[in-house]
Formats: C-alpha cells, sequence, structure tokens
C-alpha cells in the first residue's frame, strides 16, 4: 500500500517536470570571507516555460550547483507570467525596463526566427515566441536582461485585451 502511494507521487512529479522546459541563463561564483577562510556558494538564473505563452524567473544559491539550479527551479514556478502571443510574434513593440536594464522588443515577419542575445533569447524561445528581434540596452547583468524582457513581454497586450478594458469591440479599436 505505501509503494502505491509513493509512486503516485513521484508519477504526478514527473508529470509536473515535462509541463515546463528549463534553461539555466547564468551562474555565478560567491565567495564570502570568514575568519577561517574563504566560503565559496553558487548562484543560479534560470527561466522556465511549456512554450505556449508561460514563462518564469527563479533564482536560487546554494554550496553545490545542482543545488542552487533546483533552487532557482522552483523559484521560477512560483514566479510565472502570461504572454500574449498572435501568431507566431508579439502583438506590438514594446521596451521592458527593470534597474540600468532595457530591452527593446519588435514583431518580426513569420520565419524571421528569433533574433535576440543570450538571456533575452532564454526567455523568449521558453515563452514560445518563434519570429521577434530584439535590442538589448543598458546593463548587460543577465539577472536585470532577464526581468527587463519579462516586464517588456508582461506589458503586451492584443486586442481582444484594449477592447475589453476599453469596453468597446475589436473591430472598433481596429478602425
Amino acid at each position: 500500500m505505501r509503494q502505491d502511494k509513493r509512486k503516485t507521487k513521484k508519477d504526478a512529479f514527473v508529470k509536473e517536470e515535462k509541463q515546463f522546459e528549463e534553461r539555466v541563463v547564468s551562474i555565478n561564483h560567491v565567495t564570502k570571507v570568514v575568519k577561517g577562510g574563504r566560503r565559496y556558494r553558487f548562484s543560479a538564473v534560470v527561466v522556465v516555460g511549456d512554450k505556449k505563452g508561460k514563462v518564469g524567473l527563479g533564482t536560487g544559491k546554494a554550496i553545490e550547483i545542482p543545488d542552487a539550479i533546483k533552487k532557482a527551479v522552483e523559484d521560477a514556478k512560483k514566479n510565472l507570467i502570461n504572454v500574449s502571443i498572435v501568431g507566431n510574434t508579439i502583438p506590438h513593440e514594446v521596451t521592458g525596463v527593470f534597474g540600468a536594464g532595457r530591452v527593446y522588443l519588435k514583431p518580426a515577419v513569420e520565419g524571421t526566427g528569433v533574433i535576440a542575445g543570450g538571456p533575452v533569447r532564454a526567455v523568449v524561445e521558453l515563452a514560445g515566441i518563434e519570429d521577434i528581434i530584439s535590442k538589448s540596452l543598458g546593463s548587460s547583468s543577465p539577472v536585470n536582461i532577464v526581468r527587463a524582457t519579462l516586464m517588456g513581454l508582461e506589458s503586451v497586450r492584443d486586442v481582444e485585451e484594449v477592447a475589453e478594458i476599453r469596453g468597446k469591440s475589436v473591430d472598433e479599436i481596429r478602425g
């Protein structure tokens, strides 16, 4: 009887793992100097997404790299956002800002692909966007770039959302 319960919990965990894809954006080596010497730790930045419009960022610190990545994945699953996608791209241009990091995101014609740097590429691909042009401005810190990208994607609205907010029909918005 106990084994059956364990299997069901494990099966549920395995299904949850398959739901999201994860990508490690950066791993940082952190050193703390104490009386007895140096203490080493690692911090990890991970992006998770389902390639259907949900994406999240997580950070984690631990003494070993795999533990830091696990913590970051758990944190990322708690911080998911929904992204408005029209076709394979975003509905309009947007600039995401976080701290000194700025990310300019522009919709692209079908077949263009993802034209983006490392941290931005991870977020955009895991969100499920296939055609987009981006430019990273300001800070080059991976955490700030990823957060700026998420801020930009979170502020994107499609026509249906705008029509609902303004209390008009979609045809009235399009003109």
